[in-house]
């Protein structure tokens, strides 16, 4: 990384599955591509070719590590499944790559999982203690444990029995010898999609996967939903008691791809509504709308569009320093920020300037850029923020910082705005942000969305992790 510590919420992971198709690894290779921006710390795939398993994960970009046909043919077979990883819990060394396989007494089962478990101590203590052994230090093994050790003799009474023992937020796609599976988390908080690829059945994070393989988007898998995929056809096993759907809010403000289409509409509509009801809610005189790069641009189009000032490439982002970028002197990494982001200063001197961006974690990220706008000769500046403040840590497959670095959790809005360096900070409302999503307010009895690191209304049970991760003085 550039910065020890990165002041954005890290991405989560992105999954990727298809069912009885020629080249499945390479069309799976071609999905987990256009998931890369929800994990990038390494990809895998595991195939299955009528006979045999084969497995390739690998640190690093999938372009990086599955761009050649001697990579691919090592991965044979008209079913494959395939991840994208960033750790959340578990480390991020080769063993915790998934997607993770195991030889059972029914055959062999492998697993891709986004999300995050919430009592993967308590369930990982009775495991050991009973004899089981553990290879990674992911919360993904559990399940594979779970499934081997259920008493149940048929594979999808295996996998629910599991699932009974198992908290937090989770989409699953399985492969065995006979099937392609898809699980979704009983609140539907990670998302899960079903497209069509030409008859074959595909199952994947986003639907920016199944176009970019062609496939044709059927549904959304729904919130409790088993579907189970075999060459007779598609089985939808869904919960005696099913609860209200709440996704997770941030994937419509922050990780879903734009091009992605989330209830009808793309999340760059999304988006620029955000932007559009930051606008209606905050009056500010300026000359430029300046989004910072690249997570603010949608919403910095819609403020614009809305106040009817100068949209502006202000900053410009540099796109050949990631996330492995490598310090490697003082004198380096005294440029901080400048290495990400260079400003325009034709579109700043002599200008008020309201700065745009999708969230603010611990705030060092926009002191730097508000101090370079200021730099380049800019009057006053202004940061937008198209979402409430975070106020609190996700735990359910988003790694956000303790709630001691999260600067909203910390300060008030004067104090966050002397921090920040800025003439003025604000955020858009909770309602606010509701009405930008389509409803007209936050429906306080039954939320619509999970929105726990704006409200701290967590709807599964995190109080085994807030034992290690406790509020500030608690």
């Amino acid at each position: 990384m550039y910065c020890k510590q990165a002041d954005r919420i890290k991405d989560e992971c992105g999954v990727f599955g298809i069912f009885g198709t020629e080249e499945a690894s390479v069309l799976t290779t071609l999905g987990l591509h256009s998931l890369q921006h929800r994990g990038q710390e390494g990809a895998g795939i595991v195939s299955f070719d009528g006979k045999n398993f084969h497995s390739v994960r690998k640190q690093g970009l999938v372009g990086d590590n599955f761009n050649n046909t001697e990579i691919l043919s090592q991965l044979p077979g008209k079913t494959s499944i395939g991840h994208v990883r960033y750790s959340t819990t578990g480390e991020s060394k080769p063993e915790n790559l998934q997607p993770l396989f195991a030889n059972l007494a029914m055959g062999g089962f492998a697993c891709a999982h986004n999300g995050n478990l919430t009592n993967t101590f308590s369930v990982k203590k009775q495991l050991v203690e009973s004899g089981s052994i553990f290879q990674t230090s992911s919360d993904t093994e559990i399940i594979l444990q779970l499934v081997a050790r259920s008493k149940k003799t048929k594979l999808i009474d295996k996998l629910t029995d599991a699932l009974s023992k198992i908290q937090g937020a989770y989409s699953l796609i399985i492969l065995t010898n006979k099937k392609l599976i898809g699980v979704r988390d009983p609140f539907g908080i990670r998302p899960l999609v079903l497209g069509d690829k030409d008859g074959s059945p595909v199952l994947a994070s986003e639907t920016c996967a199944l176009d970019m393989i062609g496939a044709k988007y059927i549904r959304d898998i729904e919130n409790g939903e088993i579907v189970v995929i075999t060459e007779n056809g598609i089985e939808s096993i869904k919960p005696p008691k099913k609860i209200p759907e709440r996704p997770c809010i941030f994937e419509r403000i922050y990780f879903a791809s734009p091009d992605s289409i989330v209830g009808n509409k793309t999340i760059y509509t999304y988006r620029k509504a955000l932007g559009k009801q930051l606008a209606i809610e905050n009056n500010i005189s300026a000359d430029v709308i300046v989004p910072i790069p690249d997570s603010g641009v949608s919403a910095a189009i819609g403020f614009s569009q809305k106040s009817s000032i100068p949209f502006e490439l202000g900053i410009i982002r540099s796109h050949y320093v990631g996330r492995t970028f490598i310090e490697p002197s003082q004198t380096i990494r005294q440029f901080g920020v400048k290495l990400k982001h260079s400003v325009n200063k034709s579109c700043i001197e002599n200008k008020k300037v309201i700065l745009i961006d999708d969230s603010i974690v611990r705030g060092t990220t926009a002191n730097k850029i508000v101090k370079m706008v200021y730099e380049a000769g800019a009057k006053e500046v202004h940061l937008g923020i198209s979402c409430p403040p975070i106020k609190h840590p996700d735990f359910y497959g988003i790694d956000t910082p303790n709630y001691k670095d999260l600067i909203a959790s910390n300060f008030n809005l004067d104090e966050m705005t002397k921090i920040v360096g800025a003439n003025s900070l604000f955020f858009l409302s909770l309602d606010g942000t509701y009405k930008a999503m389509g409803f007209e307010e936050r429906n306080s009895q039954n939320p619509q969305f999970t929105d726990h690191c704006f409200t701290g209304d967590y709807p599964i049970e995190v109080s085994e992790i807030l034992k290690i991760n406790s509020k500030p003085n608690d």
